[in-house]
């Protein structure tokens, strides 16, 4: 025979409200929160499933930030170098004009004065700084110009070759800014007249004419000059000869035609120029392999505007072969930087690409963690309305059964 007694039916009753009660107030905070779990035991299995969905959730919100970054750092400077382009295109024209050979001094130094405000406007454009301050073209050294001029005036760089990279998905990186030393400076320099032991002697119409007779001509590289002598033959004619310098031994040079002399046209590793008013012995030196600033190409064309004369053929000359040097550097440099802006495509193809990637992933994360931890609001109100009338009346029928006691069947 089981006894029970009043204390044990009103301690259950207590618990079965309390019960009720509890599973009430759950609803209502799954109603007021909109969502089902809302601590770890309401279902510890979604819990921990929602707790590795926001993780990556959050791993996909940062990479798409850097994304973003990557993006608008990328389209900066591709906007930056647009410019630059121009820049350089108007600075041909200019030299190309300065060619004419109808210009009066006047006429040139009005070619220079402009000259002065395009170089000006491109180094304005080389130190363009991003949204937070920092140069972009100056590498690692954000916080310092990336061009200066020094104490002769002249357009230098400060930054180093520094390249930034950014992080925009697990193991996927992708640069974010370029220096400018690779951009502007490391610019491949047109054939020119590196030097000369003449007193009176000069080159005319030297134009690079084959680039693969070069390359045939110094095979396996080529080296950063060549010599051009001139020496007096048995005739007592002054003859032509080329040579060059590499690992402290001299090679020689085909010069064609054979038997060129002072004042003729000849060609020599795919370089046609001419000889003038050179003597026996002189040596002139042809840089080949060299780089120029697209700053320094600049400067030097306005220098000669302003202090090349052109009143002796031998200043005709050096003002021609300046301007045909210009022109090749101008093109050289405009190459250079549709290059860069080539492979900045590139990466914006990849960035937009990983974008759209982290976007779809996130927006399946978020329907996933949807289904676990949204409310279906429908359910809730009718699983509340249910639980307030089972606790209305375990409420009532509790209040009968406490007022009933043993004593009232005596």
């Amino acid at each position: 025979m089981i006894r029970i007694s009043s204390q044990q039916i009103f301690s259950g009753g207590i618990n079965r409200l309390q019960d009720i009660n509890s599973n009430l107030i759950d609803t209502q905070q799954q109603l007021s929160t909109g969502k089902k779990v809302n601590k770890p035991s309401d279902d510890p299995v979604a819990a921990a499933r929602i707790l590795k969905l926001d993780q990556e959730l959050q791993r996909s919100e940062t990479y798409g930030r850097n994304a973003n970054l990557a993006d608008n750092r990328l389209k900066q400077e591709e906007s930056t170098l647009a410019s630059a382009v121009d820049i350089i295109q108007r600075v041909r024209e200019l030299t190309v004009q300065a060619g004419n050979g109808s210009l009066s001094a006047n006429d040139r130094q009005s070619i220079s004065a402009e000259l002065k405000e395009r170089l000006g406007q491109l180094a304005n454009i080389a130190n363009t700084r991003d949204a937070s301050g920092e140069y972009i073209f100056s590498g690692f050294q954000g916080s310092t110009p990336a061009f200066a001029q020094n104490d002769d005036g002249k357009w230098v760089y400060q930054g180093d070759e520094g390249q930034r990279v950014l992080e925009i998905d697990d193991g996927v990186t992708v640069p974010i800014s370029d220096h400018g030393k690779g951009i502007f400076v490391d610019v491949a320099k047109g054939v020119f007249a590196k030097g000369s032991t003449s007193v009176d002697g000069y080159i005319s119409n030297l134009e690079f004419v084959a680039p693969k007779d070069m390359t045939d001509a110094f095979s396996p590289r080529v080296p950063d000059d060549f010599d051009i002598a001139v020496t007096a033959n048995g005739a007592g004619d002054l003859e032509i000869s080329a040579s060059y310098t590499r690992g402290g031994t001299t090679y020689p040079l085909a010069v064609e035609p054979v038997g060129a002399l002072v004042g003729d046209e000849f060609q020599v590793a795919g370089v046609k120029l001419t000889i003038n008013d050179a003597q026996d012995g002189d040596t002139f030196t042809l840089g080949v392999n060299d780089k120029q600033s697209v700053f320094g190409t600049i400067e030097n064309l306005i220098a000669g505007l302003d202090g090349i004369s052109k009143t002796t053929p031998k200043s005709s000359a050096e003002y021609d072969a300046l301007i045909a040097e210009t022109l090749v550097n101008l093109d050289n440099a405009q190459e250079s930087i549709i290059l860069k802006q080539t492979e900045l495509g590139g990466r914006l193809n990849a960035v937009e690409s990983t974008t759209a990637f982290l976007e779809d992933s996130e927006l399946y994360t978020k329907e996933i963690r949807s289904q676990l931890q949204d409310v279906d609001y429908a359910e809730a109100i009718s699983n509340l309305s249910f639980q307030s009338f089972v606790l209305q009346a375990a409420q009532q029928s509790f209040a009968q059964v406490s007022q009933l006691s043993l004593f009232d069947r005596l």
